[in-house]
């Protein structure tokens, strides 16, 4: 890699010094933390945001399907990089999936997935809440020191926007917000297979139509995924 951690974070800090903490749900935050790493973040080839509290984890914010999907491996095992960073606190870095051995049985249905190499940085504030900024590609080797000190940086943004949200909202409302956030996720897993039937696509085909429609629209992406999974159960007029 030709560009220096230093180069590689004052592009992030660009984007993420706009982020307005207070204006913006925790989920928002998280959103837009995600898509600055995944644009800035040389080898990223998705990203997501992992949340922790009293052992049960969730994916609070994610890039593309390729890390929903490798999360969710960890989930059910329970454990995995994404989920080992935030419980001990240190950056935990994988360059070959396919010769991995801290994880062996991850790490051989991540490579199986398309996944083969991973960084997950711990965010940096651990409260109620712990968990980690995972980054992931589908080429072995991706992640140089250069790109740890620049994850190191943004996930630092991930953990302002999960401790202000811890500290001026109550723990329950802040629980409902990331119940909302997986909601959201599972009508946009709807809409992607809905995509996938009509187009005979692939998942990440699917998820990627969602998200230009969104954007050429601008319209939340959770709710073109509700419309068009509302659509879809109406009975035709036929």
């Amino acid at each position: 890699m030709t560009e220096t951690s230093a180069a590689i974070g004052a592009d992030a800090l660009l984007e993420l010094a706009a982020i307005v903490y207070g204006g913006e749900t925790l989920q928002s935050v998280l959103d837009r933390v995600v898509g600055v790493a995944v644009r800035t973040l040389p080898g990223a080839d998705s990203v997501s945001v992992t949340l922790i509290r009293d052992e049960e984890p969730c994916t609070a914010a994610f890039s593309g399907q390729l890390a929903l999907d490798a999360d969710e491996m960890q989930y059910e095992r329970g454990y995995g990089p994404c989920m080992d960073a935030g419980r001990a606190g240190v950056v935990l870095r994988v360059d070959d999936m396919r010769t991995e051995e801290r994880w062996p049985d991850y790490a051989v249905a991540a490579s199986a997935h398309g996944v083969l190499s991973s960084l997950s940085v711990p965010l940096p504030i651990q409260d109620r809440y712990i968990g980690a900024l995972n980054i992931y590609a589908t080429e072995p080797d991706a992640f140089g020191e250069n790109v740890v000190a620049a994850a190191q940086l943004i996930a630092s943004y991930a953990a302002v926007a999960v401790h202000n949200a811890q500290t001026f909202t109550r723990t329950a409302e802040l629980a409902q917000e990331l119940t909302r956030a997986m909601a959201s996720r599972a009508v946009i897993e709807q809409a992607k297979g809905i995509v996938m039937h009509e187009r005979r696509c692939t998942a990440d085909e699917a998820f990627a139509l969602l998200t230009r429609v969104s954007q050429q629209a601008n319209i939340k992406l959770r709710d073109i995924a509700a419309e068009m999974v509302a659509q879809t159960a109406r009975p035709s007029s036929g």
